[in-house]
Order: C-alpha cells, then structure tokens, then sequence
C-alpha cells in the first residue's frame, strides 16, 4: 500500500545523499523568512494595491515568485513542522495546533529529524529566531535539542498573540521586558514592541556569522492576530478602521524589517552567497467578506478558502526566492512545491547526508530554484485535526477534498477551476475512487490523529511540560 511513498521519499534521499558535496565556497547560506499568516494577497507583487510592500516587491522582481507554492497545512504548528522535517501531514508527528500547560504546544517527540541538525551537520551555524510553537525547552520539542544553536523571541505561539509581551527568552533563559503589560494595543508609555527586539537580534546574530556558513530561520509573528502595532505609519491618517490601519502597519513593518535583512547581506558582501526564502504559514487568514477581506481584497487571487480549510485559498501562501546570479530575476513560477520540499533542497545546496534511517517526503527544489522544472511526484497531501479531520490531495491539476472522514470527496481541475467552484465528483468517479486511494496510501495512522468524526480527547502531552515557569 505504500510502495509509492517509499519510492517517492528514496527519490528524494538520493536527491540529497548522492549528490556531490559542494565546495566550502559552494555552499549557500540559507535564510528561511517564514511569516505568520501573510497571504499572497496582502503583497503588491501579488496585486495588493492599499498595503505598500516596496522590499518584499523588489525581493520579487530580483528573484522568483511562486503562484502555486503550498504550506505545510493551513494553521501554525504543523505547517511549521512539515517545513522543519520535510514530511507531509500523513507522516508529520504534529497535525494539528494542540496546547498543553501554562505555555507551550505539544512538542516535537524524541527523534525528530530536522532540516537544522541536517545543516549543523555539514558545519552550518543555526538559528531561530521570531516564534517557535514546537515545544518548551524542557521538552523533547526544544528548538535547541533539534539542531539550533541559538534561540530569541517567543517559545509559545500563544504567548506570541501578544505584540507587548511581558517576557521573551535568549536561548533557554526568560527576559523581563519592563513596561509590557501583554495587551497594549498601540504605542504605550514604555512599551516594548517584540518585533523591534527580534529584528535587532536578527541583524546581530546574521553579523556574527559573515565568515562561516549559516542557516537562519527567522519565524516573523507578523502579521498574525492580534492586531498590534507600535508605529502606523503612512497608515494613521487613513479613513480605516484601526484594526485596517494596523493590520496594514504590520504587513508594511514585516516588509522593511526583510529589507533591512536583504540590505545587511549587501552590506557584508553576502548577496551572492545567501539563498533567502519567503513564505506565509498558511494562505489567507480571513474570509472574503470580512472586513479586512473586503479592504485589502484578499480574495483578488480568485481562490476558495482561507485558514483552517483545504481549499487553495488556504494552501497556497506566498512564496518568494532570491538568490543573485543562481535564482532567475523577475522570473514568475507556476510549479507547484511544499514545505517539505525544504529539507531535500537543504541537503542538495550544503552536501550533507539525510540520515539511511530517515525518508523525507519532499523533494529538491535546487533545479527549479535555478529556473527549471519542480520534481516530478506522484501527488501532494494534506491534514488537519482541528475539530472534524479534513484531508485534500493534488495529483497533476486534479485536487480532491473531503471536509470529514464520512464527507463525500470533492473533486476539481485546477488547470480550469483554481477558485475551486465546480466539483466534478458525480461526473468522474473513477477520480474519486483514485483520490480515495491516495488518501489512504498517503498516511500513517497516528493515535493523537485518527481519522474520526468524532472529536479526539485532549492528547495527554502535559507531562512532559512539568517545570514551572520562571
């Protein structure tokens, strides 16, 4: 039954493991730029005409950008892991966002591979820095238990709800931030805007590392909810809402801070020996028909769904590669890819070797990033567990969705329907029986992810959180 994934993901390992090791020289630094609900549509690259977004534009235009570039799934903590491990939702130990103790997700278990220790491996510094969400430090889940050298910002994705957080931690070891109360909503006397602090450290810590090969995975809250911002800018006399006005702010605030980064890399003379990613965790995070939907016209892709759904609206998030003089400038690219596409490709620019014990699900990007074609696979998938079980599948231009595991399947053509409009499911049910196949080949059955109309009980992961916080 899984003799196609297992094909699949050898095809990826040799991609990585049989390839040449590049020269010291070759090798790339690696800046993953993962932003936190930032759609496709909120970019002027993309169309957006209201929010300005001069940096990420020329990022753009000095690089490729992806229409058909797919997250991990559609909410944070798995689309992030799938990133990190290059598995997809059938095969990634997380599915979901699941909150355990007084701060902290479930975390990633004992053996987790991930695309850090892959890289620390061939002699990369590593680094996180923004929000986590994986796990605490006293967890199997820590990011420094899983190849990062160094940590700075927000452990917790919850805790990082809040703009003016009380505390942030370097490495392990929790920092006061004096004046915050955790819920200010604009500039308040004292206040201290955590994006300020991790963009600095950002800076500082790329600084440090000029002279030796570096991955960093800078994971931005920007321009995740709530809606906080310390500075709105060319915003402020706008005829918006404030919570247009700092929604726009914050996707503008995301923007420059990249810009800062893109020009620190001209600065050390790093350009051309620096591949930077960009992408949203996730497509749109609001409805069309909401108030911020409908004045920033998210919707303008023509695509179906948002966040927390697994039609293309959802999926497809914005994605951006520069890397000058290898990745074609002003290049528009309708290949599709996944996050776990992320680690094969790590492997094949650094040389280093995906462990025998481990399969990956994705494949190398190295030959599309330099303008060629997207590998070949047999499909791609996705799940959520966050209420009822949803699953889709994308084989060639067809996707197939099921809202639940006693739902019909739907099916589209992508190639004619991207919005997702005419479900063809009573007219080609051999596609049907084909995507049913799939689905279940695709996956491995997980105890804290079955697929079950019935909601699951809490999983039972607070032991492992047991210390109390300092």
């Amino acid at each position: 039954m899984k003799t196609s994934l297992i094909l699949i993901a050898l095809t990826a390992g040799s991609l990585a493991g049989g390839a040449a090791e590049p020269s010291s020289a070759a090798r790339p630094n690696i800046i993953f730029i993962l932003s936190d609900d930032l759609a496709q549509g909120d970019l002027g690259c993309y169309g957006q005409q209201l929010i300005q977004t001069p940096n990420l534009d020329r990022m753009a235009s000095e690089g490729t950008r992806f229409t058909q570039a797919y997250c991990g799934t559609t909410v944070c903590a798995p689309s992030r892991t799938s990133l990190l491990t290059g598995l997809h939702m059938g095969h990634s130990p997380v599915r979901a966002n699941r909150e355990i103790g007084a701060e902290g997700q479930m975390p990633l278990p004992a053996g987790t591979f991930t695309v850090a220790q892959l890289l620390k491996s061939a002699g990369y510094a590593t680094a996180c820095v923004g929000k986590w969400g994986m796990g605490m430090f006293d967890t199997t889940g820590s990011p420094l238990k899983l190849g990062f050298d160094h940590f700075f910002g927000y452990n917790c994705q919850r805790h990082a709800h809040s703009y003016f957080p009380k505390y942030l931690y370097t490495d392990d070891q929790r920092f006061d931030l004096p004046g915050n109360d955790g819920n200010t909503k604009i500039e308040g006397k004292g206040a201290i805007y955590a994006q300020d602090l991790i963009a600095d450290e950002t800076l500082k810590w790329v600084r440090a590392q000029k002279d030796k090969p570096f991955f960093l995975f800078h994971s931005i809250t920007l321009p995740h909810a709530a809606f906080q911002i310390n500075d709105q800018g060319g915003y402020q006399d706008k005829p918006w809402t404030e919570q247009e006005k700092n929604y726009a702010a914050m996707v503008t605030r995301l923007d420059s801070d990249v810009g800062r980064i893109l020009a620190l890399l001209k600065e050390l003379k790093l350009d051309e020996k620096t591949l930077v990613m960009l992408a949203g965790d996730n497509g749109s995070s609001f409805p069309p028909n909401s108030p911020l939907g409908k004045r920033f016209n998210q919707s303008s892709n023509g695509m179906r769904g948002f966040k927390r759904a697994l039609y293309e609206g959802g999926l497809r998030n914005a994605g951006l590669a520069r890397w000058p003089g290898v990745v074609p400038a002003g290049r528009v690219s309708d290949e599709p890819w996944a996050f776990w596409d992320f680690l094969p490709t790590c492997a094949e620019l650094s040389g280093a070797q995906i462990p025998a014990n481990f399969k990956p699900d994705g494949f190398s990007l190295v030959a599309l990033l330099k303008g060629g074609a997207a590998p070949q696979r047999e499909y791609f998938y996705w799940e959520l567990h966050e209420g009822t079980p949803l699953q889709a599948l994308r084989w060639g231009d067809w996707k197939a969705v099921r809202n639940g595991p006693s739902k019909p399947i739907e099916i589209y053509d992508l190639k004619t329907d991207a919005a997702e409009s005419k479900n063809l499911a009573a007219a080609r049910p051999e596609l049907v029986a084909k995507a049913e196949s799939l689905m279940t080949s695709a996956r491995v059955d997980d105890p804290n992810w079955p697929l079950s109309d019935r909601k699951p009980a809490p999983t039972k992961v607070g032991a492992v959180n047991k210390k109390p916080l300092k």
